[in-house]
């Protein structure tokens, strides 16, 4: 029977595989987030992607049907139509099912693409039979557009399923270039179909007479299901970036919450309800010194181990709340794997989803260093920084909770305070750090004095140190304790190549007694313990209500002494000094008397010790110094004999800076001449010999003279003598006193005279009193003498009358 031959359209060929490429694209694309879905979701997609890519074939294939014109009309049954769309979304239904899942094993490749080879295969001769005419097929090429089929359902599952996702770098490039091979592939699948297909003129009877599509009807169908299909992909697009987007915050989201899971720098445990911990984050692993894996799905029960056995039980309590919903925040301390302990400040957060509490998270921060620190500042704020003592602070505090507790009790306790003598004479020749270092020495020997008795050794401040002794000593416990500290303090100090020795004076006060407050009682004993220095340290007393007016007294004395000098109240006496041989007179030593307006004549005994305790001292001695300079000018213009004034300096005059020129000042003013002018210095002011050494080469280069005074009565060092520039040795009166029958004092003079005359020095020996301690000089060979055997010190004008007359008769 003769048949019919039809022609191709090259444009419609060329949209027909424009389509399949589109339809291929669109099946990669929604492969991706089929593979990505789940549940509900994933269904849906899978149904989706279906129609799409289902109306993407269908369309390809009757594009093609377009493309081809036959020189009869032909009409197509839409029922048979209908059904060869349905069999395309149905085969792709099958073909993005198959490449959704996780994993693709060759078999389950070859089996999707035979079901989609014959999916495809269906839909276009099932969409071939819909052509209302006679068709037979050539059985090769039939059989060859079969295995086109298979062989492009196989190539397109098998890239559909590894370019599914099309993310990262070249996603979209990947996907178009599949897209090609793929639409390659169905359109030569089709087309090698219809090259099988041979036309006979004779219609076919449709299966419904009203179900029948005009071919001139057909390009409209087609351009709906073009259209449909563009719309769906477009539709997917449009969804898959929204999706994406989502998916891009959602992924974005989680990589913040797990870089501030993972880089926090607190720790942080995650706990589900069954009380398993599911996250273990690094700095919880530092904290603890253990490796997070070890607690992973393990009972929260294996963390509380860690706790400190003394932190535990309340630790373990803060949890069972926290799994309740309530939110804990609490410290608590974790023995550290490398046997340091830990202290935590623990915030447990519940995890809420949905409303309901799912888990909970334990946030810890390592507050050790912080608590360190607290508690290294609580110490300073209570503590001594230099001795480590108690401070003023915490000593009153001390006292006062003492003095609460035995209000209504009976018992007694005291309060001790302490001071040390000469130690300023330390502080001033040595400098700071050595007196740091004597007075952490002083601490440490006070603290183990106390030992064996419920006492509160403080600092107070500067040399001055309190007891608070809590129990119930009678008098005699407490003088134990006194007499125990005051022989510790005694011992010599090794500062500086050289031993020290101080005292101690102790003033001492009871409660209820001597006072019922920490006021009163500081006060009290501070009083008792000024009364100790002033009849001559070294020893402790108790309070006693006659001291209240001695210190009453010394009050009023140290508010009249501020005004003294400006009132023109104080006033020099001089005392002369004898060549022994002749009794001629070789000069005068200068000695401050206080005119009281109500109290009389007042000896340096009573008002020097307050003058230097307030400061005064300078200001008084320069006033000395200047008054004497002064008078001897004055007796010298009157005729007087050229001798010298001797001037006791104080230790804040010596250690003042540039002291040279603070006594030129004074002689340039005075008018009196260098050489006539003596100073006199204790050994303690010169302990710092590198200070003093300067200090008196300063002077000796002005031309005064230097005079050691009180020599033997300190810690005398005969490197002195050798190291400054001293004119006069001056033999102490305590030396002198006994000399008539202590062979010991005898002795020590007789050293110093002798020593002084192969050292070439003067010496001069005071207060001789008597004929006999004349005598016991002069048979040492003592060249110089003073005292009141031969004059008591004199007012200005009776040394002017008693001796410069006389020297001017003999002139």
């Amino acid at each position: 029977m003769e048949h019919i031959h039809g022609s191709f359209d090259a444009i419609a060929v060329g949209c027909s595989y424009a389509i399949a490429v589109l339809a291929s694209y669109t099946a990669l694309d929604l492969a991706g987030k089929v593979s990505l879905s789940k549940g509900t979701g994933r269904w849906l997609w899978l149904l989706f992607g279906a129609v799409a890519m289902g109306t993407g074939i269908w369309s390809m294939h009757f594009v093609g049907m377009l493309a081809f014109t036959l020189p009869v009309p032909v009409a197509y049954d839409f029922m048979i139509v209908l059904i060869s769309v349905v069999t395309a979304i149905a085969a792709s239904f099958i073909a993005l099912y198959v490449v959704g899942r996780n994993e693709l094993t060759l078999r389950q490749l070859l089996v999707g693409g035979m079901l989609l080879a014959a999916g495809i295969a269906s839909m276009h001769y099932i969409g071939m039979a819909a052509m209302l005419i006679e068709i037979t097929y050539d059985p090769l090429l039939f059989t060859l557009s079969i295995a086109t089929a298979i062989g492009a359902s196989i190539a397109a599952l098998w890239l559909s399923f590894y370019f599914r996702k099309g993310g990262g770098k070249g996603g979209a490039l990947k996907k178009l270039a599949s897209g090609l091979v793929m639409g390659a592939a169905i359109a030569g699948m089709h087309y090698t179909g219809m090259g099988a297909a041979q036309f006979r003129p004779e219609a076919k009877p449709p299966l419904s007479v009203s179900m029948t599509l005009d071919h001139r009807l057909l390009p409209y169908f087609i351009s709906a299901g073009v259209l449909c299909t563009l719309g769906l992909f477009l539709l997917a697009v449009f969804i898959s970036r929204r999706f994406a987007l989502k998916d891009t915050e959602m992924l974005e989201n989680e990589k913040w919450y797990k870089s501030l899971y993972e880089h926090n720098q607190d720790g942080i445990i995650s706990v589900d309800l069954r009380r398993q911990v599911t996250g273990f984050n690094r700095a919880a692993s530092n904290m603890t010194g253990v490796d997070a894996a070890r607690f992973y799905h393990q009972p929260v029960s294996a963390i509380l181990s860690l706790i400190v056995e003394q932190e535990r039980e309340r630790t373990q309590k803060r949890f069972m709340k926290a799994f309740g919903g309530e939110r804990q925040s609490f410290e608590t301390a974790i023995a550290h794997r490398g046997g340091h302990r830990v202290d935590l400040s623990v915030v447990i957060v519940p995890v809420m989803v949905d409303g309901q509490v799912v888990g909970n998270h334990i946030i810890a921060k390592d507050i050790t260093e912080e608590k360190r620190a607290k508690e290294q500042i609580r110490h300073l704020a209570f503590h001594d920084e230099l001795t480590g003592l108690p401070n003023r602070r915490m000593f009153n505090q001390a006292i006062s909770e003492t003095i609460e507790d035995r209000r209504d009790k009976p018992g007694q306790f005291a309060v001790m305070v302490l001071d040390i003598d000469r130690f300023k004479m330390i502080n001033d020749s040595l400098g700071h750090t050595y007196g740091d270092l004597f007075l952490k020495e002083v601490s440490g020997r006070i603290r183990q004095s106390a030992e064996g008795f419920d006492v509160t050794v403080a600092r107070l401040g500067g040399d001055e140190f309190t007891l608070l002794c809590h129990g119930r000593y009678d008098g005699d416990e407490t003088s134990v304790l006194a007499e125990r500290i005051i022989r510790t303090i005694q011992l010599p100090y090794r500062l500086k190549d050289n031993d020290f020795y101080v005292t101690a004076s102790i003033g001492i006060a009871v409660f209820p007694e001597h006072g019922r407050d920490a006021v009163d009682l500081l006060k009290n004993a501070d009083t008792a313990m000024y009364e100790v220095k002033k009849q001559g340290k070294n020893g402790f007393r108790f309070f006693s209500p006659e001291l209240d007016a001695q210190l009453l007294e010394k009050i009023e004395l140290e508010g009249d002494l501020r005004k003294a000098v400006e009132r023109g109240e104080l006033v020099l006496y001089y005392q002369p000094q004898f060549r022994a041989g002749d009794q001629q007179l070789v000069g005068v030593e200068a000695l401050t008397r206080w005119k009281h307006p109500t109290r009389g004549l007042l000896s340096p005994g009573v008002f020097i010790p307050i003058a230097e305790e307030t400061g005064m001292i300078y200001e008084l001695g320069t006033w000395v110094m200047l008054e004497a300079c002064r008078q001897m000018r004055e007796w010298q213009a009157a005729g007087g004999p050229l001798i010298p004034v001797s001037v006791n300096l104080s230790t804040q005059q010596f250690h003042q800076p540039n002291l040279a020129g603070y006594i030129r000042r004074i002689l340039g003013e005075s008018g009196l001449e260098a050489q006539y002018l003596e100073l006199e210095i204790t050994e303690s002011m010169m302990m710092d010999a590198d200070v003093s050494t300067g200090t008196l080469h300063d002077l000796n280069e002005i031309g005064v003279r230097i005079s050691l005074d009180d020599f033997g009565t300190g810690y005398s060092s005969l490197n002195y003598l050798k190291l400054f520039p001293i004119h006069k040795l001056k033999i102490d009166r305590s030396f002198i006193r006994d000399i008539t029958f202590n062979d010991d004092d005898k002795a020590i003079v007789s050293t110093i005279i002798s020593m002084a005359q192969h050292l070439n020095m003067e010496v001069i020996a005071e207060g001789i009193e008597t004929k006999e301690q004349l005598d016991i000089l002069l048979d040492k060979n003592c060249k110089e003498i003073q005292g009141y055997y031969f004059s008591k010190p004199l007012p200005a004008d009776e040394v002017r009358a008693s001796f410069f007359m006389q020297h001017r008769h003999a002139n």
